[in-house]
């Protein structure tokens, strides 16, 4: 076992926590811009604004009464609506019991939805892509092998995403709860008149509450975490180093859907400035488009016609938003018309004044 016993002892088993709290973190900010995004919008697409809140409301209060559901504290009501989200528990815990359920309501949201996107991938990527690569028990080896993990995790969801076929309705259910999930992963607000916003700064608080509020608790997590690693390391085994690696992993599907979602809004704002129905051709080229190209290369067929037609119909989708959206402006537009300046300029002409001096 190569490295100072210092190094293993101390330091190898935070490598992994610091390298989920930095993706979780990266995720945490994609999620404010997205918030952002729908800001631009929310004055045009107001259905589409309360579905992206009722989806994050939802996956929160899930998560609440998942958490309810582990501390054994069971659920007497479970109320879901637009803009709100409750769960009571049937019997009241306090103590560590009601601070995890609370953690499940403020950090679950984060990991849970990826989780159903993980399991679905479990059925449509090849298995090689979930080995996971252990190098050693020292920090650098640590984040080196979390590392590795993420990118050949990151290039197999990749790579099936970029060569989905939209044709097959499984490939096309997944990439719909991919979409989803993206645009609901957390509410924008809470309440009837959206007096409690959602935002960063909001889950921040709450987290930092949740540590403060009991700072023991917080110790006895990260203790179970050195006694995990130190277990992994006696049996031989990369239990410790699985776990965060799958941490990881929802991570990235979250922060891939976020992109894809940011993606669609960007499409949605810039068909704002279209007028008329023609705003419509862009949304009506992506089926199109995507058809025939696949129509196209069954009858000559080329290597990636996957990959091939979805950047075809991404490409057909942008260029009509660009043309469309294009305006015609005269830069040199005067206030009064052209007309009534060849009038003034035949018989209306102002006369140069003359300036006395005394």
């Amino acid at each position: 076992m190569d490295g100072s016993p210092l190094d293993i002892i101390i330091f190898a088993p935070l490598a992994l926590i610091f390298g989920v709290i930095l993706f979780w973190f990266i995720q945490l900010l994609f999620i404010e811009s997205q918030k952002y995004f729908l800001s631009l919008i929310s004055h045009n697409h107001d259905a589409l604004i309360r579905f992206s809140n009722f989806i994050g409301v939802l996956f929160q209060t899930i998560c609440h009464a998942l958490g309810y559901t582990v501390t054994k504290s069971g659920i007497s009501s479970f109320f879901i609506s637009v803009n709100y989200g409750k769960v009571s528990p049937k019997k009241v815990r306090k103590g560590v019991l009601e601070w995890t359920s609370n953690a499940f309501l403020f950090i679950g949201p984060f990991f849970i939805p990826g989780l159903l996107i993980l399991i679905c991938l479990l059925f449509l990527i090849n298995s090689d892509y979930f080995l996971i690569y252990y190098s050693g028990y020292t920090f650098s080896d640590n984040f080196i092998s979390f590392g590795i993990n993420l990118y050949n995790f990151s290039s197999g969801f990749l790579s099936f995403l970029s060569t989905i076929d939209l044709l097959h309705p499984v490939h096309l259910g997944f990439l719909l709860l991919l979409i989803i999930m993206g645009m609901g992963i957390r509410p924008s607000f809470i309440g009837e008149k959206n007096q409690e916003k959602v935002d960063m700064i909001y889950d921040l608080k709450n987290i930092r509450y949740n540590i403060l509020h009991k700072p023991v608790y917080i110790f006895l997590l990260i203790l179970i975490s050195y006694v995990f690693f130190y277990i992994s390391i006696l049996i031989d085994n990369n239990l410790y180093m699985a776990f965060f690696s799958i941490l990881g992993w929802l991570s990235i599907i979250s922060i891939v859907s976020l992109i894809i979602t940011h993606l669609i809004l960007l499409l949605i704002k810039f068909t704002d400035n279209i007028e008329g129905i023609k705003k419509l051709l862009p949304y009506i080229s992506i089926p199109v488009s995507y058809v025939l190209c696949r129509l196209v290369f069954f009858y000559y067929p080329i290597p990636y016609l996957n990959s091939i037609s979805l950047l075809l119909t991404i490409f057909t989708a942008s260029l009509l938003v660009i043309l469309l959206s294009k305006k015609k402006t005269n830069k040199f537009k005067t206030k009064i018309d052209m007309d009534s300046l060849l009038k003034l300029g035949k018989g209306q002409r102002d006369e140069p004044k003359r300036i006395i001096r005394k």
